[in-house]
């Protein structure tokens, strides 16, 4: 069964982005997923993102997606929303990996903007609403113009919002004027993309945070937003800002690169990156080290 969800919050409120742990010859490693996916749910997240970027999604099999989303399930399913990312620049493809994600028994969809061929705003409007009635899965658009080449402009998201499964919006375009005109416009729960502006999201109506420093910061995290919540914005403030050598530090590089090197450090499953992604040198991991150190993140 999947965990309680509200209009407001349909996937949780702390979502990590998880990365995808490989055993040291490269294969998928499923006893380390389920391992650090209940590391990731008892340290306070309320959901995972299973086959996004930060899962390496680009550089698995539709096999390896399937067989992760079962074992992630398993594992924290009753506990945690599960979403499983699907997107692609092939909208046919997109379709398949939705359809297997809901056999699986994902309780969610990712879908990001479709990358490389930078199609315009009406396709944009047609690949989201088909992989939307493709299943019966609720469905997180993930904006991402940094990666895709192009944004979901506003009046695609306010005509996007009216498709009954088209709930929320992970949003990485880093523009704080154009998502507050789409939060209130759209209606869409809203969720920060990016650790940076995961408070500032907050104070103009986003819902929660789909993070890549959840996996080293799930707590602070939970605590900044329940500060939030709570109305202490003093408190919050004092969390984000003791954060930010985390938020430098995590994305100095690329960051599934830093995230494996991060949870390498703390002995929790990761293994090797796929290229091509490489491991981080000695000198951005002493770097990086002292980030998650001057945030207080312990090794």
């Amino acid at each position: 069964m999947a965990p309680i969800s509200t209009p407001q919050t349909p996937f949780g409120r702390v979502l990590t982005a998880m990365v995808t742990p490989f055993t040291a010859d490269g294969a998928l490693d499923l006893d380390g997923a389920q391992r650090l996916a209940t590391h990731l749910v008892d340290a306070g997240n309320d959901g995972l993102i299973v086959n996004g970027t930060t899962g390496e999604s680009p550089t698995t099999s539709d096999a390896e997606k399937d067989r992760l989303v079962r074992a992630v399930l398993e594992a924290v399913g009753d506990r945690a929303h599960i979403v499983a990312g699907v997107g692609t620049n092939d909208t046919r493809h997109t379709l398949e990996l939705a359809r297997a994600a809901e056999s699986a028994g994902a309780h969610g969809l990712l879908v990001v903007t479709p990358y490389y061929n930078k199609p315009p705003q009406e396709g944009l409007r047609r690949h989201f609403t088909a992989v939307a009635d493709a299943t019966g899965l609720p469905v997180m658009l993930y904006d991402i113009p940094g990666r895709s080449g192009v944004p979901i402009d506003t009046e695609t998201l306010v005509r996007l919002a009216e498709h009954p499964r088209i709930v929320a919006n992970k949003d990485a375009k880093g523009d704080l004027g154009r998502a507050g005109w789409a939060i209130a416009r759209t209606g869409l729960a809203w969720y920060s993309g990016d650790d940076m502006l995961n408070l500032p999201l907050l104070s103009i109506g986003a819902v929660g945070f789909v993070s890549v420093v959840g996996h080293v910061a799930a707590p602070e995290l939970r605590a900044l937003l329940d500060a939030h919540l709570n109305g202490d914005m003093e408190k919050a403030a004092e969390i984000h800002q003791r954060l930010l050598p985390v938020f430098t530090g995590m994305f100095r590089t690329q960051g599934v690169m830093t995230t494996k090197a991060a949870l390498a450090l703390q002995g929790l499953p990761a293994g090797p990156l796929r290229l091509p992604l490489i491991e981080l040198s000695p000198a951005e991991t002493e770097q990086l080290k002292i980030d998650l150190a001057a945030g207080g993140i312990q090794l």
